[in-house]
Formats: structure tokens, sequence, C-alpha cells
């Protein structure tokens, strides 16, 4: 299509011909004017320069569902035999170059070469904090993973990283991966860029993963809106036994708040898609917006206190930290409850 760089296809419920968007959500477009709003308005907190990390050693292969987190929204999935990882980045930046842009702070929580064997990377958008090009070269070069995304973001990928194995879809697409264990393309409320002329030319997405060993879902980013995206994925995949649910990057909220959840959001979604267990990512790696590195951890758990969950139910996932799920029961999965 004339003026999209990166996808040209059939206009549908959330693609006018040139541009996605979420239909029925807030718009998450933001001027100049915003942005030098939030600069002249926001109160920036002070973030540490280093938070120390004890990288954790995955195994090679796990038959019950093993999450090790690294960073932001960069999760190791091991899961019936099979390695994934989600929005990888081992960059010290989240910038399109090297010696500008939000530093990490808090190393991976893995170390590059600990990684076990990669089988696929699931790329929910095309932003530089989760489409990073450096770590995608290095994984090609050293694990040729297939490389999953959704629609328009390929054309990143296929430049950037030459040979590399792709799979695109669109939302509700389901991809194989192997093993029983197969990904769909979920939607969210969000938005793509990679540039200052290309905003929404590339859709975005989460990741329902189905495997014999359960099921799991990775929201990639996203704000709430009416939740009327969350209820839907439920309908449509029922609850998932492990949700990754992101609970950072907000402040300030009006600036945030169509396109990054609050963590009072994110128990909303929780309550929405019925996990048994969630997970909090899209935190305390990359200072990306206002609030202390801390806080979204705090208000998490003062959400679930007060409206009687248990911390145990949903917990920040800090770089390192590992979580061992159990095998699904087959029969209520074939059931579909």
């Amino acid at each position: 299509m004339p003026g999209n760089r990166y996808y040209s296809g059939p206009v549908s419920d959330h693609f006018d011909g040139e541009r996605f968007h979420s239909p029925g959500q807030p718009g998450t477009d933001r001027s100049f004017a915003d942005l030098r709003r939030w600069r002249r308005e926001g109160q920036r907190a002070a973030w540490p320069a280093h938070v120390p990390v004890t990288p954790a050693v995955p195994p090679a292969r796990s038959v019950v569902p093993r999450l090790t987190m690294v960073g932001h929204a960069s999760v190791l999935i091991q899961v019936a035999g099979l390695n994934l990882l989600t929005d990888p980045v081992w960059s010290d930046r989240a910038s399109p170059v090297s010696f500008a842009g939000p530093k990490r702070v808090t190393a991976p929580g893995i170390a590059f070469a600990q990684l076990p064997p990669i089988d696929a990377v699931l790329l929910s958008h095309n932003h530089y904090d989760h489409l990073d090009v450096a770590t995608l070269r290095r994984l090609k070069a050293g694990h040729d993973p297939l490389m999953v995304m959704p629609l328009g973001t390929d054309a990143t990928v296929r430049r950037s990283v030459r040979g590399a194995r792709v799979a695109v879809g669109d939302w509700h697409d389901r991809i194989e991966l192997g093993e029983g264990v197969s990904v769909c393309l979920t939607p969210a409320n969000h938005w793509s860029s990679r540039g200052l002329r290309d905003r929404r030319m590339a859709l975005w997405c989460g990741y329902w993963i189905d495997s014999p060993a359960g099921r799991i879902w990775f929201a990639g980013d996203t704000g709430y809106g009416d939740g009327a995206v969350f209820r839907g994925i439920r309908a449509r995949h029922g609850a998932p036994e492990i949700a990754l649910i992101p609970i950072g990057a907000y402040e300030p909220r009006w600036f945030m708040g169509a396109q990054h959840v609050a963590p009072e959001d994110s128990v909303r979604i929780l309550h929405d898609i019925g996990a048994e267990r969630a997970l909090g990512f899209h935190w305390g790696t990359f200072q990306l917006t206002d609030e202390p590195r801390e806080e979204p951890v705090e208000l998490l758990q003062a959400t679930l206190d007060r409206e009687g969950i248990a911390r145990e139910r949903f917990t920040a996932f800090a770089p390192g930290d590992v979580h061992v799920g159990r095998v699904a029961d087959a029969r209520r999965e074939a059931a579909g409850d």
C-alpha cells in the first residue's frame, strides 16, 4: 500500500489499508505537543544505575512449564520440550543506537551463553524495547530459531537479520511450532513504530501458547481500554494456567494510559482472563516512563490486598526469577474448561 513501508494487505476491522488500530479502543497516537507537555510537566523519578541480578541457568529442556525472567518483556518459556523466547533484548540499551536511549539497570536474568537451544522467538511488535535487531542476529547465528511476529513486523526482521526463518500472522492466526505446541496471535491495545513517520504501519499482538503441558498467555504491550480485548481472548481460548501480564511504564497516565497498563489495570486483566497464576513483566529493567522503579511492585501488591487476592497468585517477575508450573489436567483441557 502506498505510504506503508511494512505491509500491503486487505482492509480488515483493524487495518484501514494504511495503518492498524485497535477497534473500539482509545487511540494511542500522541503529538509532539503532548510529548513536550510530558517533558515540561513530568516528574521523572530517579532510578538506580544498577540493580544486582543473580542469573539463572535453565535446563536444556523441560516438559513441565518453566518460565525464566530475562528482563523487561524477555522471558524464556520452556514447555513440552520446546524453548521459546518472548521479545528478546540482551543489548544494553533499548534504542536504535548503542550510545543513547534507555539503558538497562539490570543484567539479563540469563547470560546469553547459558541459553538452551532456542526453537522459536515470539515478537509482539517492533518497538526497540521489544524488537532488538542485535539480539535477533545473535540468536540467528547461534540457534536459528523460527521467528514469529505480527503483520508488517517481518519487514524489519527480514531486512536486518539475513536468512532468518520467519512466520507472520494476523490476530487470531495459529502457527504450529512442533511437539504439539502452537501459538495464536492475540489482540492488544498498543501501537508500533521504528521511526517518526511509520506509526501503526505494522501490527502488534500477544501470544496464546497451547501445549500438551498447559496453556500460557503472553499479553504483549497493552493498555486496558474497556477490557473487551481480554474478555474476548478468554471467550475464544478459555483461561490459561499461566499469564504474563505487564505492570510497568505507565506514568504519566494521561500520556500512557491507552498503551500501557498500570498495576490496578493489570489486576483487572487477571480477572478478565481468569488465569490461575500471573507473572508481572515490563518493569524495572529500562526506565521508559516517570514512575519509581519499585512502584509497580508496590502498587500490584496493594491492589491485590485491597481486592482480597492472594499475593502468590500474581507476582512481579524479576530478572533471574524462575516459575515452574504444573502439567495441566488433560481431561480439563480437553473439556475446554
